[in-house]
């Protein structure tokens, strides 16, 4: 969990707004000056944008980079269980006491003009990522992306696009063009290498690099990739045409568009960042990102599972995500058509949980809602009804654990269990299972 220490100072942070989510550049604009700029002073800045697909890609990024000897710092949001998790220097988790100084100088520079939390951290990410050496910044949008903190970065060396879909309409718009508008918002001058996109969004993401006159590499266009039973082959251009890569490290058939993607973006930076191919294939076989179809082996949920039984965890949280999760359930039951799967569900309140379980219904035996600890989600009893209303048998418990103990009560057989449709949730509980 977050140390008490650094916890003061964030719960400090969450009153200097009044909003959580204020979208503007501004404020961080005017405070940066204050700073004195840091974020012209990073190294070479990755800027990854998109609906999913964002952290796994910043997870493949790490990997890859780092078993090519580099220095990588990494922004990402939101954090699990430590917040020092956002904030990644050359590979290690920002230290309590750099972090609480960071941050106590920019609360003393800011004084008591108004400032969202999310403004005031990047900014200390920025200026810590300005005073640490490093060789390439991995930089995540938080959220959509052209009124973004992150998007100070005036001159990335890359741009990366994953694929968007419809998420957080109160703050990106009601429509697929509207969102991507918001997420192209990131492109500068800069190559942008784009993921696989519905068309109409392609075509936003296209106008605005041919405005912005940023060289695009984009999937199926300039790019693409082809699956094998061991893993899959990358189709760029020159001698990056055809590259055998391993299974990915993260669990889930789309993790190799994920990891294609970044192959891509790695790609358009070789004349400054060069990875061989042995770099490729071990930081794609190494990746590690938490609550991503994370299979759960150690802690007290554990210990209460039958012999046979397996529980896994999974953050998505919108209906794209809700789609390649059920994909992946499918394969689950096509190989072993007999044995059964069951959710624990927990959604935040402001999330389309219609539109994710809609892409479920057939593939589980049934599911417990719960509501999540100190987040504003879903109570159990609304979340249980929308999931009988898309067809799920679904029933309401107090906890993980509580929901746990009734699947395993209610089939004598191995089962999969997923705790799944949140990343708080995945936080939660994995602050339980270190």
């Amino acid at each position: 969990m977050t140390s008490p220490d650094v916890q003061k100072f964030l719960d400090h942070m969450l009153v200097l707004h009044p909003r959580a989510i204020d979208l503007s550049l501004g404020r961080m604009v005017a405070l940066l000056e204050k700073l004195g700029n840091p974020q012209d002073h990073l190294p070479p800045v990755i800027h990854v944008a998109g609906t999913n697909g964002k952290g796994s890609s910043a997870a493949f990024l790490k990997a890859i980079l780092g078993a090519a000897g580099y220095r990588v710092h990494c922004y990402t949001s939101p954090h699990l269980v430590r917040f020092n998790e956002r904030i990644c220097l050359d590979g290690v988790d920002v230290a309590d006491d750099v972090l609480i100084d960071t941050l106590r100088e920019i609360l003393r520079v800011n004084d008591v003009d108004p400032i969202t939390f999310f403004e005031i951290t990047t900014a200390a990410a920025l200026m810590l990522f300005a005073r640490h050496p490093a060789d390439v910044l991995v930089l995540e949008v938080g959220l959509g992306g052209r009124l973004d903190a992150t998007n100070v970065v005036s001159s990335p060396a890359v741009c990366l696009i994953t694929p968007i879909s419809i998420d957080h309409q109160e703050f990106l718009g009601d429509s697929l063009t509207k969102i991507a508008n918001e997420k192209a918002g990131i492109i500068k001058t800069a190559p942008v290498v784009v993921s696989a996109q519905l068309p109409e969004v392609f075509q936003v993401l296209e106008q605005v690099a041919r405005t912005r006159m940023a060289p695009l590499y984009a999937y199926g266009h300039h790019w693409r990739y082809s699956e094998r039973e061991d893993g899959f082959t990358y189709h760029g251009a020159g001698e990056w045409a055809a590259i055998d890569l391993p299974i990915p490290g993260l669990f889930g058939a789309h993790q190799r568009l994920n990891a294609a993607a970044v192959v891509a973006c790695l790609e358009q930076l070789s004349a400054v960042l060069p990875v061989g191919v042995d770099d490729l294939r071990a930081g794609i076989a190494k990746a590690i990102w938490p609550a991503r179809m994370q299979r759960l082996t150690v802690g007290p949920m554990i210990d209460m599972l039958p012999e046979g039984w397996e529980l896994w965890l999974d953050g998505g949280h919108n209906p794209a995500g809700g789609k390649v999760f059920a994909a992946m359930l499918a394969q689950w039951r096509n190989a072993e058509p007999d044995r059964k799967i069951y959710l624990i569900i927990g959604m935040s309140a402001n999330k389309d949980l219609t539109g994710y379980a809609s892409h479920l219904v057939g593939l589980v035996a049934g599911a417990y809602t719960v509501t999540i600890p100190d987040h504003a989600s879903f109570a159990a009893d609304a979340a249980a009804m929308v999931l009988k209303e898309s067809g799920i048998v679904a029933s309401i418990a107090t906890s993980p654990a509580d929901a746990l103990q009734k699947i395993i009560k209610d089939d004598a057989k191995g089962a999969r269990v997923v705790i799944a449709g949140s990343l708080y949730l995945a936080g939660s509980v994995l602050a339980d299972h270190h």
